[in-house]
């Protein structure tokens, strides 16, 4: 006869209790192993949450990081024009222009303009940039005074915002020395005002001939508006006169 076939009272009260410790610690056994789980389900839950906060975390930092302007291939120019910001604008430039050849490009001026030779040295650089095949976006938002209007003109396309304003005055210059300096001084000033007054002039040509202008400015009448003066145009002026192409 088998032991599931005894009868529970008459069997060994020794054996009875043998068999409960055993049931009892199954029992416990199987507790501590079913605790352990919900331990085990509870910290993979916690690991989940927190690898859900982390991959947040890295998709908003990712985001973030591609949002900034050198990947839109934008570049600000908020400062000064001379030596050096001219030096740091063209080092990224050259990047984008050998990492992403024909890349469309925006430099956006909020500039009280500055140095005339380093200044013009950056508007030959950035018309190489649209020989390179690159569409070239100037933008002035704020100002763009003196030297940085002029860079203005270097885009293909011209854009101002609306509540900004340009300033378009005469070359200056601070001469010392001998009579002879100044004089050879003046000269090169006035060849280089000749030459700033025709870019001038041929932009805003250029835009009365595709519409955006409907006064376009000629070189006579930039050189009677900036006479002895500081000339300051708001973004609906520049439009009319062919300084820009669009406001924004």
């Amino acid at each position: 006869m088998t032991d599931e076939a005894v009868d529970p009272v008459e069997e060994n009260p020794e054996v009875v209790a043998a068999k409960i410790q055993k049931y009892l610690a199954e029992a416990e056994q199987a507790k501590a192993e079913a605790s352990k789980a919900a331990a085990e389900a509870e910290n993979a839950k916690i690991e989940l949450e927190n690898g859900k906060i982390l991959l947040d975390k890295t998709q908003r930092a990712y985001k973030e990081e591609m949002a900034n302007n050198k990947y839109h291939h934008i570049y600000i120019f908020d400062d000064v024009v001379h030596d050096k910001t001219v030096t740091d604008c063209m080092r990224t430039l050259d990047i984008w222009r050998r990492t992403d050849p024909g890349c469309d490009i925006e430099v956006r001026f909020t500039s009280p303009g500055g140095e005339v030779l380093s200044g013009m040295s950056l508007f030959d650089y950035l018309l190489g940039l649209r020989r390179d095949g690159h569409h070239l976006t100037t933008s002035a938002y704020g100002y763009a005074a003196s030297m940085a209007g002029i860079l203005l003109q270097a885009g293909d396309t011209r854009v101002v915002g609306k509540e900004s304003y340009i300033l378009i005055h005469e070359i200056s210059t601070a001469i010392r020395g001998k009579i002879g300096d100044i004089e050879d001084e003046v000269e090169f000033i006035k060849k280089i005002q000749d030459r700033v007054l025709e870019i001038f002039a041929d932009r805003a040509k250029l835009a009365g001939a595709n519409g955006t202008a409907n006064k376009p400015l000629n070189k006579r009448d930039f050189k009677k508006n900036w006479n002895r003066r500081d000339w300051w145009l708001t973004s609906e002026e520049a439009l009319a006169g062919g300084v820009v192409d669009e406001v924004r």
